[in-house]
C-alpha cells in the first residue's frame, strides 16, 4: 500500500470529543462547505455543538449529506446555495440565517477556487474569477457578519466575544507559486484583509483570525498525492513527512471559534507540516 493510499493517522481521525460542547448554542456559517476542507470544518463545528449553515455553489446532494451528518450531533443544520462573490447572494444568505437561527456567532470564510495558468497566458477573466471568489467573497461575508456582531454585541452566556471570523487562507499567502499568480495573490490579499479587519473590530470584542493550510488530502489536489510517485515528490516539501487531513483543519477551526482561543486576534495559524519552513534550505542555502 502506497503512502498516499494509507489510512489517515489516528490524530486525524479521532473524534474531537474533548471539544464537545465548546460551541454549544452558537450559530455558524461555513462557506464552500459541501466538500473538502469546508465539509470537515462544518462537521467539526457541529460536533462541538454549533448549529451550522452549509453554504455551497453546486451539488445539492453533497450539501444535503453534510447537513444531515451535522444534525446527527443533535444540532441544527441546513444547506444554502449562494455565490459568495455576488453581493446580493451573500446578503440573502445572511438574512435567511438570522431569520432561521436568530443570529450568527461564527463565520468560516472558506469558499475558494483555482484557475491556473502561466502568467503570459492568463486571461483577465481567470484573474477576476479567482480574486472575486477567494478575496472579494471573504470581504462580503466578513462585512455581513460584522454588521450582525455589532448589532447584537456580546452575549456572555454564549461566548466571550461578540463574534468570530475565520478566514481560510493558504501557505501561498507567503510562498510564491509560479503558474498560480491569481491564487497566490488572492491568498496574500486575505492575509492583509484579515489583519486589517481584526485591527478595526477587535475593540468591539470581535475576533478575526485565519488558517493557512498546506497540502491537505482533498479532491482539488488529488493529482499531488494519489500516486506513490506524486506523494513522494510532495513529501520533499513537507518536513513532517505526511499529508494533512481535512479533519485536522476542522479541529483548528473549532479551537479558533471557541473561547479557548479568546486572546488570539489577527493571527494566521499555519497548518502545513512545516511547509513554510522552506525545507529545501535544510541542508544549506
Amino acid at each position: 500500500m502506497s503512502p498516499s493510499a494509507s489510512a489517515p493517522t489516528a490524530a486525524a481521525t479521532q473524534q474531537p470529543s474533548r471539544m464537545a460542547g465548546w460551541l454549544k448554542g452558537q450559530k455558524a456559517l461555513v462557506t464552500g462547505a459541501s466538500s473538502g476542507i469546508g465539509r470537515a470544518v462544518a462537521l467539526a463545528l457541529g460536533q462541538a455543538g454549533a448549529d451550522v449553515v452549509v453554504n455551497y455553489l453546486s451539488g445539492d446532494d453533497q450539501a444535503d449529506a453534510v447537513a444531515d451528518e451535522i444534525c446527527k450531533n443533535g444540532v441544527k443544520a441546513y444547506r444554502h446555495q449562494a455565490d459568495v462573490s455576488k453581493e446580493d447572494d451573500v446578503e440573502k444568505m445572511f438574512a435567511r440565517m438570522c431569520e432561521t437561527f436568530g443570529t450568527i456567532d461564527i463565520l468560516v470564510a472558506n469558499a475558494g477556487l483555482q484557475q491556473d495558468s502561466a502568467l503570459h497566458a492568463m486571461t483577465l477573466a481567470q484573474w477576476n474569477k479567482v480574486i472575486d471568489v477567494n478575496l472579494t467573497g471573504q470581504f462580503l461575508c466578513a462585512r455581513a457578519a460584522v454588521k450582525e456582531f455589532l448589532r447584537r454585541g456580546v452575549v456572555k452566556e454564549t461566548s466571550c466575544a461578540a463574534g468570530k471570523i475565520i478566514c481560510m487562507s493558504s501557505v501561498h499567502q507567503v510562498i510564491p507559486w509560479a503558474g498560480h499568480v491569481n491564487y497566490a495573490s488572492s491568498k496574500g490579499g486575505i492575509n492583509m484583509m484579515m489583519r486589517s479587519i481584526a485591527q478595526e473590530v477587535a475593540p468591539k470584542k470581535i475576533r478575526v483570525n485565519a488558517i493557512a493550510p498546506g497540502a491537505i488530502r482533498t479532491n482539488i489536489n488529488r493529482v499531488a498525492w494519489e500516486t506513490k510517485e506524486a506523494y513522494g515528490k510532495l513529501m520533499t516539501l513537507i518536513p513532517y513527512d505526511r499529508i494533512g487531513e481535512p479533519e485536522e483543519i476542522g479541529k483548528v477551526a473549532t479551537w479558533l471559534a471557541s473561547d479557548e482561543s479568546d486572546y488570539v486576534v489577527g493571527a494566521t495559524l499555519f497548518v502545513d507540516g512545516g511547509m513554510t519552513l522552506y525545507p529545501g534550505f535544510a541542508s544549506g542555502g
